[in-house]
């Protein structure tokens, strides 16, 4: 039997399990604080401590679904939101966190999306989006999480409505002109409000560029030796226009007769300013040119610098403010910190008290523009600790901010003017005094001098040589993703932060093409948009699109209904549409014939445009199915079996690579393209690597032969 003692340890060991079970279930004194990305989730817990639980919501957890419409015309355009596909486990752990939490907080990103997204959390959470459970923060630091944290505010609607306008009416165009081009184009595309517009650019430059007619003309210039030159300006008073080799022979001819007289001499001084540091656009444009990086590649290494990186020495840090902006302002505290390491680093007359006007007055400034987070945080610091790709974005952000604070430039400038007869030539030479900003970023025109000698006026320069070149004026140029992203900018279409998917968008429907650095539109692209053109001349309509954006930034400024730019937007869209769908007639596709036979029927093969380049169809379709690859010959035989190696694409990815025509009895294969030749050192294949370094290397990763 159980002794008295033993009673009472054993209602003492139950009371304690009882207790420990109550406190489980009890709601404990914590915060839950939701963010999107689990990498920015896992930095913030570091700030918090044990009285927060931070969660990722892994980016939007409802939206329009996939498989309709999802708008209801009929009912004022009500969007039909459903929890995402692939959610589920994720809005169940949201919500078993919330019912336990004293306190729920929704930091996602401050702008629409990150809105849109904290209002519908706060619906599936059960939370008041009128109640203060709003946080934002423009960089991820501890002392401005902190902060954020202490004061959070309502969700803002109007944000959100202008969230749900750009979303129906994207879903409303995409939506309806799509199955359109399915059935009178090819399966598969799509039509969608901003990419449209931007596809009409990038055609309407083709044309240009097709129907432009080269004109002649000539360079004349006056050789005085120690690279002083000076330029033909004017003829008998007025701009010189030489056109023919006529006329340029009869010019040289006058020219040996005379004599080259200075006749002004104009020394002046001009500052340059530094750049304002960088928009979301702006540093697409920049790192494109500098750095060779597509938009897309830009927008998510930018993502990985502002949601934190782990600094060897320093912790998990977030390295620039918030990516996607439209402000060029700096706040008067990050202004200070600037002026206060420039004046340490390089001296009082480097500081500055520069300040930058946005472009538009009346957008909304919640964010500064991009910027290091910490100024003291030098790119050289943390190099070890960065990826190549994250150390030359973060170096250029750096730079292009530190610069931006900085004092001007200053030139000593002067202007000669040379007479020989009626005509006059003129050389510009400039000397910079004192380099400013562009101790620490370069500018694009670039910081080379052009000097003048010691002369005077009424000097007579003896002439080394006359030069003279036939030149012809040259057709714009085909847009390069920067210099896309440039004109949308100024035309208004779309957003900064859409840029980037716009751009994959065009190329992944293959309406666009890379040619080298510049985007060339294909067939296909102009078969869409002479749809498009002919039916919905509103969608491609360059001032249209701008408009409509500027309809939408009112819902944003509290100005404007949603609904109601939808429903005056939509009464002639479904008029065009309409009209479409009962005159457009199906595109039919020239068919291009191959040289080779199908093996399995013995009909022609035809040579298709497919994701990933041309391939080979039988033209016995739907009857025979065969398809393959469009084999590339290379002239390389293979060092195993003899056969020739030749360029294929993988089935998947649609990458390059170099593979044995014997394939399977024999696998050789290489990424990059052999030579022919055999490695010195360990025998085996050389081939051409790729990238800005390019050299012969040998195939054999372990062997480290290489040729310059």
């Amino acid at each position: 039997m159980a002794t008295a003692a033993t009673k009472t340890t054993a209602k003492k060991t139950a009371a304690k399990k009882t207790t420990r079970k109550t406190a489980k279930k009890k709601a404990p004194d914590k915060t839950l604080l939701v963010v999107e990305s689990p990498s920015k989730a896992k930095i913030i817990s570091k700030y918090l401590g044990s009285k927060y639980k931070v969660m990722a919501s892994v980016g939007h957890v409802r939206d329009l679904p996939k498989s309709r419409l999802g708008v209801d015309v009929d009912n004022n355009f009500e969007p039909e939101y459903i929890n995402i596909r692939g959610k589920a486990q994720t809005i169940k752990d949201l919500k078993k966190e919330a019912q336990s939490a004293k306190n729920v907080l929704l930091a996602t990103d401050p702008d629409r999306e990150g809105e849109a997204i904290s209002w519908h959390l706060a619906y599936l959470l059960g939370l008041d989006e009128n109640a203060d459970c709003r946080v934002m923060f423009n960089e991820i630091n501890k002392q401005t999480v902190q902060e954020a944290i202490k004061d959070p505010k309502p969700i803002d609607r109007a944000l959100v409505d202008a969230q749900q306008a750009r979303r129906v009416l994207d879903r409303l165009v995409g939506y309806q002109i799509s199955p359109l081009l399915w059935k009178k184009v090819s399966r598969g595309l799509s039509g969608g409000r901003v990419q449209s517009a931007a596809l009409k650019l990038i055609c309407d430059r083709e044309n240009e560029i097709n129907a432009f007619i080269p004109e002649e003309y000539w360079y004349i210039a006056a050789d005085f030796g120690k690279k002083f030159i000076a330029e033909l300006s004017k003829i008998s008073g007025k701009k010189a226009k030489v056109t023919s080799a006529e006329q340029t022979e009869k010019i040289k001819a006058e020219l040996e007769g005379g004599r080259y007289i200075v006749k002004t001499i104009k020394e002046g001084k001009r500052q340059t300013k530094p750049y304002a540091p960088f928009t979301t656009s702006s540093l697409q444009q920049e790192a494109s040119i500098r750095l060779g990086f597509q938009t897309a590649r830009t927008m998510q290494i930018a993502q990985q610098l502002y949601e934190g990186v782990t600094l060897k020495g320093i912790g998990a840090r977030g390295l620039i403010t918030y990516i996607r902006t439209d402000s060029v302002r700096v706040s008067d505290q990050a202004r200070g910190m600037a002026k206060g390491f420039i004046r340490e680093k390089y001296g009082e007359e480097y500081t500055a008290n520069n300040h930058y006007a946005n472009r538009n007055k009346a957008m909304q400034d919640a964010h500064e523009a991009i910027r290091p987070s910490d100024i003291s945080l030098e790119p050289d610091m943390i190099k070890d600790s960065l990826t190549a790709e994250q150390y030359k974005l973060y170096d250029l952000i750096w730079r292009r901010f530190v610069a931006s604070q900085m004092a001007a430039a200053k030139f000593d400038t002067v202007s000669v003017d040379i007479e020989n007869g009626r005509y006059e030539f003129r050389a510009n030479g400039s000397r910079m005094t004192f380099d400013g900003w562009r101790k620490v970023y370069k500018s694009q025109a670039g910081d080379s001098e052009v000097t003048v000698p010691e002369i005077s006026e009424g000097d007579v320069l003896d002439l080394k040589k006359l030069i003279t070149e036939q030149k012809f004026t040259q057709p714009p140029a085909r847009y390069t993703e920067a210099s896309l992203v440039k004109e949308m900018e100024d035309k208004n279409i779309g957003r900064p932060s859409t840029y980037a998917s716009i751009i994959s968008v065009l190329i992944t429907r293959r309406y666009v093409k890379r040619v080298k650095k510049s985007l060339q539109p294909t067939k296909l692209g102009f078969d869409v948009i002479g749809i498009l053109q002919d039916y919905f001349s509103d969608i491609v309509d360059v001032q249209f699109t701008g408009e409509m954006e500027d309809k939408l930034d009112s819902i944003e400024l509290g100005d404007a209904d949603w609904k109601s730019i939808i429903a005056d937007f939509y009464k002639g869209f479904s008029e065009e549409l309409k009209r479409a769908d009962e005159e457009v007639e199906r595109i039919e596709k020239e068919v291009v014939l191959s040289d080779e036979v199908c093996e399995l029927c013995g009909r022609p093969m035809a040579i298709k445009e497919g994701r990933f380049g041309n391939f080979l169809a039988c033209t016995g379709y739907p009857e025979c199915k065969n398809t393959k690859p469009i084999i590339k010959s290379t002239g390389i035989m293979c060092p195993k079996c003899g056969k020739e190696i030749v360029e294929k694409r993988g089935r998947k990815s649609g990458k390059v690579f170099y593979g044995c025509s014997g394939y399977p009895e024999c696998d050789v294969s290489y990424w990059d393209k052999p030579v022919g030749r055999m490695c010195p050192d360990c025998g085996s294949m050389l081939v051409e690597s790729k990238g800005r370094n390019a050299s012969i290397k040998c195939s054999n990763p372990e062997c480290k032969y290489r040729e310059k």
